[in-house]
């Protein structure tokens, strides 16, 4: 785990005492990814509920009094019961330190709550609190949490705006729980549900609250100009637009202000390239890219091929592809951004030592695969003729 200073501010309406929390979020336990096959996605699976174990070991190591998850710390309310139990035992692990899980739009409490189903309620450790209501809960001497929890997977309000609404300033340092978009960072300003930042600010200026704790944006975030709003992003890798995740962030609150540790504690990586292709020495480059990556068992890879090869080159390139999608968890082409032309040069003509039909056949689609609507057919057609030729020498 790799530690990174997040910058430090002052308040003089922070108590006298001092706390100590892990703020994380968007745990989504249980999600499956529809190009991971096979054991990757069981592996993929096990990496999240290992990640909560290392979430519960960091904070007891930090001395953190609690861990704050802030929404969707299961990928949906019907996940099944092997993922439930297994995440409620990971937490128990770590009895010294109290998880507070705040239901969010994966996991609203709706009436199929997973929060409320028998198997959560039966099998839910004493360390384990579920924000069930937007009323402040004492988590520590002067210390409250304000949260936001979701009843619906698309309210019609700012839910944050909602549990801070009432607040006046106290002698206590309060910590708001949230989980949705800001208004200030979302494409859909009409979203009523749309957290607002004007208001976040506000309630700091004026000390109703020290520190806002938000969920919802994967990637490791900070927000405004208070240096006291703060997206921790997903504690392991979801998607490849991911910016900085597989972050949660170590809190610290006292009277001198608040102060911020990063730390990094994901394994699983989403890497998305642009290749450009044009010949052999292009397909060591990316032969030592594929080759150099680290831990591949827990990278998912996925390339946007263009250029233009002969046969020999994109055959040859078709049995790098094959091998490292063994090695690494996933290994995709982004079809979409890829434009790969194949063309046999004369060199592929005579390696192939066909004559007669096959030959003419052999030149045919070397035609077609120059443009129009059968060039991707032929490409592919090509590269099989050739790999076949090859296995039959």
């Amino acid at each position: 785990m790799q530690p990174r200073p997040a910058g430090s501010v002052t308040h003089p309406s922070y108590a006298s005492g001092m706390v100590k929390f892990l703020h994380t979020a968007d745990w989504q336990l249980g999600m499956t990814r529809h190009f991971l096959a096979g054991e990757a996605q069981a592996r993929f699976s096990e990496a999240r509920i290992d990640a909560v174990r290392r979430i519960g070991a960091l904070a007891e190591r930090e001395g953190c009094g609690f861990v704050v998850v802030c929404g969707d710390v299961f990928e949906s309310n019907q996940v099944g019961r092997q993922v439930v139990v297994r995440a409620l035992d990971a937490m128990a692990a770590t009895p010294g330190v109290t998880f507070y899980l705040l239901p969010g739009n994966h996991d609203p409490l709706d009436p199929s709550t997973v929060y409320r189903s028998p198997t959560f309620t039966r099998h839910c450790p004493s360390n384990v609190v579920v924000l069930e209501a937007p009323d402040p809960v004492a988590v520590s001497p002067g210390v409250e949490l304000v949260p936001a929890p979701w009843f619906t997977k698309r309210p019609l309000v700012d839910l944050v705006a909602e549990a801070c609404t009432e607040l006046e300033p106290t002698g206590l340092v309060r910590i708001v729980a949230g989980h949705g978009a800001l208004d200030s960072m979302s494409p859909n300003p009409n979203d009523p549900a749309l957290i607002s930042l004007e208001g976040l600010e506000q309630c700091l200026a004026a000390g109703t609250v020290h520190y806002v704790a938000l969920g919802d944006r994967h990637s490791t975030t900070e927000v405004g100009n208070s240096e006291r709003i703060w997206y921790a992003g997903a504690p392991e890798a979801t998607d490849y637009d991911e910016v900085d995740s597989g972050n949660v962030v170590v809190v610290e609150l006292d009277a001198a202000g608040v102060r911020l540790q990063v730390e990094e504690i994901g394994k699983w990586r989403f890497l998305s390239r642009d290749w450009e292709l044009t010949g052999d020495r292009d397909i060591n480059h990316l032969a030592e890219w594929l080759e150099g990556l680290e831990d591949k068992e827990c990278a998912i890879v996925r390339l946007a091929l263009v250029g233009q090869l002969s046969l020999a080159q994109k055959a040859r390139l078709g049995g790098l592809l094959d091998h490292c999608s063994d090695v690494l968890a996933s290994l995709e082409t982004h079809r979409r951004r890829s434009d790969l032309v194949v063309v046999p040069d004369e060199a592929d003509m005579d390696d192939l030592g066909l004559s007669g039909f096959a030959r003419e056949a052999l030149g045919d689609l070397r035609e077609l695969a120059g443009s129009g609507e059968q060039a991707a057919a032929a490409r592919e057609a090509l590269g099989l003729l050739y790999r076949l030729a090859e296995v039959g020498r």
